[in-house]
């Protein structure tokens, strides 16, 4: 922000009112964020209320970046969003709300999301980083691109009652993610929200934490979580606030890195960026329409098996005959029970899970293995009309 501060207008300034009347914020701290650059990372629960109190902050530019689609499962928490939205792209039905919210920011929207051949000239746009996503994989991805591009990180993460919020700023000599969690987890080896679920207004909290963090670093006022984790236990209603060293061992920003750019290899399954150029085997596609799936299953049912990676309450609500059901974080240790010799055919709801079950199967031998594109949703829309939606 080495630009000059712009000037107020008298609409502003009664509109922020409430901000300047506070000694640390004041006209000067206000002006900083009329200056300021945020990106959000997803749209969904941790980025709707922090992108919306930035906004209503008056922060001059936020950037909104994420590739996905407003489904009816994030209403719940991603408050951005509405039933008149379902089926947008979320940076569009997020940039209606916060434009509503507050005309004076701008809003710039990022529908590629962020991937490692853009993020960090992305991240050097602008002037904070708010991490919103909800898989290790994209969280590694901003972490590293934030180390590279010299931008603070505003970490924020949620499962089920549960939610942390830090700042890694590597730049200003405060630790990194990796500091934290050197490597990620094996694929699949943790349930996200869509397996584990979430509490909606556990979001709201991390969230709104995250924009204050922002304001913080931007405004100068108080002090950043820089150096520590802030863990909130919404059962307990307890916050602890635990100090983070850097690692000098990190590979990251360790003093003796190994990770030194961006490799697209690092980064797989990432919800911030769309998904990877489908793999083409003659035999046995990384992934295939519910369509496609129907016709092998069909063609040869005994060489084939419908795997079903979602919850058990989901099968409530809509199943496929003859499915074989494997909750997703039971796919490690069920290894042995899945045969090699037969075409194994990965589904989930919407086919992101599925996908991530199907790269980790590959990634331990399985070579006969695809997943349903679309998953449980797009069979009740293409195969089976009549079949309960969610």
């Amino acid at each position: 922000m080495s630009d000059p501060l712009p000037n107020l207008s008298p609409a502003e300034l009664a509109r922020y009112s409430r901000h300047i009347l506070l000694e640390e914020v004041g006209l000067e701290g206000q002006r900083k964020l009329a200056a300021a650059r945020v990106l959000v990372i997803g749209a969904g629960g941790l980025g709707s209320p922090a992108a919306l109190y930035l906004a209503a902050a008056g922060i001059g530019t936020i950037g909104i970046a994420d590739f996905d689609r407003v489904e009816l499962h994030n209403l719940h928490r991603q408050l951005l969003h509405g039933d008149d939205t379902v089926g947008q792209l979320k940076v569009e039905s997020a940039a209606r709300r916060l434009r509503a919210t507050n005309p004076h920011t701008r809003v710039v929207t990022h529908p590629d999301g962020i991937t490692p051949a853009n993020a960090v000239e992305r991240f050097s746009a602008y002037d904070v980083i708010v991490d919103g996503t909800d898989n290790f994989s994209s969280r590694y991805l901003n972490n590293d691109a934030a180390h590279f591009s010299r931008r603070p990180l505003v970490y924020g993460s949620v499962f089920k009652f549960d939610g942390q919020v830090a700042v890694f700023d590597t730049a200003r000599g405060g630790p990194c993610y990796r500091c934290l969690f050197p490597e990620p987890p094996a694929a699949g080896s943790v349930p996200g929200c869509g397996e584990a679920g979430v509490l909606g207004a556990l979001c709201g909290v991390i969230g709104s934490l995250q924009a204050i963090e922002a304001i913080k670093l931007i405004t100068g006022l108080g002090e950043p979580l820089r150096g520590r984790l802030m863990a909130y236990d919404a059962r307990k209603t307890a916050f602890q606030t635990l100090t983070l060293p850097r690692d000098p061992r990190c590979p990251l920003c360790g003093t003796q890195p190994r990770i030194l750019e961006l490799t697209a290899g690092e980064y797989r399954a990432a919800v911030c960026a769309p998904p990877p150029a489908i793999m083409t085997e003659a035999d046995y596609p990384l992934e295939l329409s519910v369509a496609e799936a129907r016709q092998r299953r069909d063609a040869a049912p005994a060489a084939t098996m419908l795997v079903d990676v979602r919850e058990p309450y989901e099968l409530d609500i809509c199943r496929i005959e003859g499915a074989e059901h494997i909750p997703m974080r039971q796919i490690p240790e069920r290894l042995d029970a899945l045969p090699r010799d037969k075409h194994l055919l990965i589904l989930c709801h919407a086919g992101g899970r599925s996908r991530r079950v199907t790269e980790f199967l590959r990634a331990r031998g399985f070579t006969a293995v695809s997943n349903v594109a679309g998953g449980i949703d797009a069979w009740a829309q293409e195969i089976e009309p009549g079949m309960r939606r969610y």
